[in-house]
């Protein structure tokens, strides 16, 4: 019995036809080693054919999801276990059907039993079902062994080689007997790091050759486990004058049976490395199409094909490094750890790849579903867009349900030596949020600072077949992964280019009269003046403004040298690299249980502040009370840009303060002044029997009972002024003019200062132009910038 097809599957199960039962051994065996627990044990019984075993497992206590893809296998299951409680038939091909009718909590037991010798993508559904294993739950395979099967029915048995395959990687491994029959009790994760290999040494003064690399309709990667235990693309060396596609495709159909045609495969990179002192050139070549039917043609060197989920490749055990290398060049950073390989990327118009799991269609509209309900996508532009784009195309490393996850998620992508995010694909509702920002219409020409490749194509989607995207980063490896995924899974209408966002955009691709908008997708402190240069005269610029170190993403709009603002979104981004990368002037205390952070200039002075802080604390009611859940960061944008001294305090994310009451690693407004200092904190109330919260100011030193009771009217003023009467807060008007413009030039509000412009924040209440809550004048001077 070696059936391949569903449609003999059904008809052995209609015939009346069974499996071996499940032996007394068996029984004894699942009893003793995987029993249920106490409470909630939960089981998986994949390929449960007629329901024999999934009945004994909820004997012993389990709630048991059987499933199988045969319908007339569940049918007679049903009617046979009629009496049976705790078991859910569900009809499902555990190797093709997408996961949603499995329990999202996983399972404590997961049993495959006569039927994993069927499975085509052995590794890939493996690693899958491990995914879905509990903490302390088991997988067993039940299953029989080639060398005790008779020749003409190996193709039920597994042989040694297959399983020490399937046990790799296992943090605990059993095998027992039952009555011949192997069962195999996996425990622990399921992953083996991925590690690149060498053959056996070579003997030419030189190799050429070529690499396939082609996915299936669900964009999975065709990979062969060789009889050198080692995974591999299909490939070899050229003949003769055979160039290398043509190359590729040969030896895809010699190695795999599939069909392509050289004119849908594209070198897109040529690999330069040695085999054991040999130089060896690869070419790696994209087959964008193929067909035909997955065979093994070459046993002697291959144990067999099967397709891979992407971000399972940092977890499959042994790879070739040349096929190693040929993935990262299609998909940097999906296999991380590789050693250096040098590459020279083809510039080739290779068009986009299709494929995708059904899963990834369903968790895509789920996740456009809940951004829309929460009124971040309000036009049917940014809605098709998020419906449309597959946003787990460009975080390849990520399962679906992580690549589409509707919260607050970022995907971080890339990571600096200290192990601190520099690239991400950020929570899709923010995309989502500042994209409506940029106002876009058919046919408009756009700039992203930032690269990532995913909010590019929103982009492209939304503007359509008119319009163009141009997007960059700092990063060479980030520039990398965006041109990669776009030319994936990409509309044709995104340039990725590689350059610091603080210069603009290179002059070439900047549209005669500028950008209809620019989008900026990193921390800024600053507002370059490029920025608002290469933007059309009336066009708009979103991008994550920092004051006194409080982000906000600020949609601006362009009248003639002046940007104004027009909406604020609480956000967080990756910080600045290049020219505009700056880290927060800090002064320590207390041995570095407390920093001041001075995010809009330079250290103010410390001296004597240790002593004060040492001293009589003076507490200052505001008389001003919140309730649950109400969020301040008004307050603290207020504080930051209204009150001269302004700073924050922090405690260190590794000390705890028995002089202030702040969190272990976060931070509070605060004012400096000399030797005195006064930070905002709240309590819960005393005079309230609701949960509700009174904001307080603690101050220090000689000066502290004045500077607290600034920082007290501050909260005061911006209860009145501000905070509207149903706990919602007024946005300040915010207009941002090119530094050295003076300050009779300049509406009323607070000015801060940066080094290329001055941020005028006018909010409810403040009339008069204020002197600037940090002199940048003075902050140059003592830094020496501008000379």
């Amino acid at each position: 019995m070696t059936y391949t097809a569903r449609d003999e599957w059904e008809k052995h199960f209609s015939d009346g036809k069974n499996f071996r039962q499940v032996g007394e051994r068996e029984r004894e065996l699942l009893a003793e080693h995987t029993p249920a627990p106490n409470v909630g044990g939960r089981a998986l019984d994949v390929g449960c054919g007629t329901g024999e075993l999934a009945a004994y497992l909820a004997s012993l206590g389990y709630t048991v999801d059987a499933v199988d893809f045969a319908d007339s296998a569940l049918a007679r299951a049903r009617e046979e276990h009629a009496d049976v409680e705790g078991v859910r038939w569900l009809h499902l091909d555990i190797e093709h059907d997408g996961p949603a009718p499995l329990h999202e909590e996983g399972y404590d037991l997961i049993t495959l039993r006569l039927m994993y010798p069927f499975v085509q993508d052995r590794g890939r559904v493996l690693h899958r079902l491990g995914e879905r294993l509990r903490d302390g739950g088991a997988l067993v395979i039940i299953t029989p062994v080639a060398e005790h099967t008779p020749q003409e029915r190996r193709g039920i048995a597994l042989d040694e080689d297959e399983i020490a395959v399937l046990t790799a990687g296992w943090e605990t491994v059993e095998r027992l007997d039952a009555d011949g029959l192997a069962v195999l009790v996996l425990r622990g994760p399921c992953h083996a790091g991925t590690r690149a290999v060498e053959k056996r040494p070579t003997t030419a003064h030189a190799l050429t050759g070529a690499l396939a690399v082609v996915t299936d309709d669900a964009g999975r990667i065709l990979l062969g486990r060789s009889r050198r235990g080692m995974l591999e693309l299909p490939g070899g060396k050229t003949r003769g004058p055979e160039d290398f596609a043509a190359a590729a495709v040969r030896e895809l159909a010699e190695e795999t049976g599939l069909v392509a045609d050289p004119a849908d495969a594209y070198v897109v990179t040529m690999l330069v490395d040695d085999s054991h002192g040999i130089p060896r050139l690869t070419a790696v070549v994209r087959i964008t199409a193929w067909s035909g039917t997955l065979t093994n043609p070459e046993p002697e060197k291959f144990a067999r094909w099967e397709f891979f989920d992407l971000h399972a490749l940092a977890c499959v055990g042994d790879v070739f490094a040349p096929a190693a290398a040929a993935v990262d060049a299609v998909w940097p950073g999906v296999i991380p750890g590789l050693p250096p390989t040098a590459s020279y990327p083809v510039v080739v118009d290779q068009p986009p790849v299709p494929g995708e799991p059904a899963e990834a269609v369903r968790l895509r509209r789920a996740m456009a579903g809940t951004v829309i309900a929460r009124g971040w996508a309000v036009s049917a532009p940014v809605r098709d867009a998020l419906r449309t784009v597959p946003r787990h195309r460009f975080a390849p490393e990520k399962d679906l349900k992580t690549a589409y996850d509707a919260g607050d998620v970022a995907i971080v992508t890339c990571r600096d030596e200290a192990g601190r995010a520099t690239s991400s694909v950020s929570a899709a509702w923010l995309q989502a949020d500042m994209i409506e920002g940029l106002g876009l219409e058919p046919g408009s020409v756009v700039w992203e600072a930032g690269s990532g490749g995913y909010n590019a194509e929103l982009l492209a989607h939304v503007v359509g077949p008119g319009g163009w995207v141009v997007t960059s980063d700092i990063d060479e490896f980030v520039v990398r992964r965006a041109r990669r995924f776009t030319a994936e899974a990409g509309s044709g209408r995104v340039t990725v280019v590689h350059g610091d966002a603080a210069h603009g955009a290179p002059a070439l691709l900047v549209p005669r009269g500028g950008f209809d908008a620019i989008v900026i997708t990193y921390n800024c402190r600053d507002v370059a003046p490029a920025w608002k240069d290469q933007l059309a005269e009336g066009g708009r610029l979103v991008l994550p403004l920092e004051l006194g170190g409080y982000t906000r993403a600020i949609t601006f709009q362009r009248t003639g040298d002046v940007l104004v603002a027009e909406k604020f979104t609480h956000c967080g981004f990756v910080r600045a690299q290049g020219a505009h990368a700056r880290a927060a002037a800090v002064a320590d205390l207390l041995d570095g249980q407390l920093q001041l952070r001075f995010e809009d200039g330079p250290a103010g002075s410390a001296e004597g502040l240790e002593e004060a802080l040492r001293g009589r604390r003076h507490e200052i009611s505001t008389g001003v009370t919140m309730g649950p859940g109400f969020y301040f960061g008004s307050l603290q944008l207020y504080a930051a840009t209204t009150l001269p001294g302004f700073c924050r305090l922090a405690v260190a994310a590794d000390q705890e303060s028995s002089v202030v009451e702040i969190a272990t690693g976060s931070d509070a407004p605060a004012v400096l002044s000399g030797a005195s200092l006064a930070y905002l904190t709240y309590m819960q109330s005393r005079h309230s029997e609701e949960r509700e919260w009174e904001w307080y100011v603690h101050a220090f030193g000689d000066q502290g009972p004045a500077l607290g009771e600034k920082l007290a009217e501050a909260v005061r003023a911006w209860d009145r002024n501000v905070r509207g009467d149903g706990g919602a807060s007024s946005d300040p008007a915010v207009t941002v003019h090119p530094a050295g413009t003076p300050d009779h030039r300049l509406p009323p509000g607070d000015v801060v200062d940066k080094n290329h412009c001055r941020v005028v924040v006018q909010w409810p209440g403040r009339d008069a132009l204020l002197p600037s809550p940090v002199d940048r004048g003075e902050a140059r001077a003592a830094s020496g910038e501008g000379m």
